[in-house]
């Protein structure tokens, strides 16, 4: 079964099908040039004629080696993808009565959650009733966020959706810590310095007096 042939995202050379093109470029004198004019110029210089703006008018074209320019092209692509991080989102439930104990508690495991980068999606949950006390729900909410102010920022706002009050947090960029590595340590004892000469003199014992009675 013979390959499927992979068309590419560019015309190029005796593809181009518009009767005249504009050139840009460091290798060109930039201008409009009717399309045989233009593929003569690229011919010269043993490159292609690339057109890199078909909706334009008239399109767009680049004299140079398409080979090298697709291979630009795929690398831009990588380190764009390799930029893109994932976003992590994590989800903190409340009660409408939480007490304070539990609600400190969560505080701090949100603030390790956006220290790491993650996204926070809080709720309170009503049950049967409680539904009657959104105000509560919404009052514990705004005071989580107020208690994360200094590592998020609210994206938004508490809005209930059924059963559920939703309020959420992204990381500020100063939030966020790096891993760093732990310096290298050492086994080895620092060596004991020698004492100064003039430390040695002065810890040396004074010699006695010669004595000088004759007899």
């Amino acid at each position: 079964m013979p390959r499927q042939q992979v068309e590419e995202p560019f015309k190029i050379n005796q593809k181009i099908t518009a009767r005249e093109v504009r050139l840009v470029g460091d290798n060109v004198e930039q201008g409009v040039y009717p399309i045989d004019q233009a593929r003569k110029m690229a011919q010269d210089q043993n490159l292609d004629l690339v057109e890199i703006s078909p909706t334009a008018t008239p399109p767009v074209c680049r004299v140079i080696d398409y080979s090298k320019f697709k291979y630009e092209q795929k690398k831009k692509t990588r380190e764009l993808k390799a930029k893109q991080t994932k976003v992590v989102l994590k989800e903190i439930r409340f009660g409408p009565n939480t007490d304070e104990h539990d609600f400190a508690f969560k505080v701090k495991h949100a603030q390790e959650f956006l220290r790491e980068g993650a996204k926070i999606k809080s709720y309170v949950h009503f049950v049967g009733r409680s539904i009657v006390f959104k105000e509560r729900g919404e009052i514990l909410l705004l005071k989580f966020a107020q208690a994360l102010e200094d590592l998020a920022k609210v994206e938004q706002l508490p809005k209930l959706e059924g059963k559920r009050m939703f309020l959420y947090l992204a990381p500020k960029a100063a939030a966020v810590v790096k891993p760093t590595a732990k310096p290298a340590t050492s086994d080895a004892k620092p060596e004991k310095k020698a004492p100064k000469p003039a430390e040695a003199a002065d810890k040396a014992p004074e010699a006695a007096p010669a004595s000088t009675d004759a007899e």
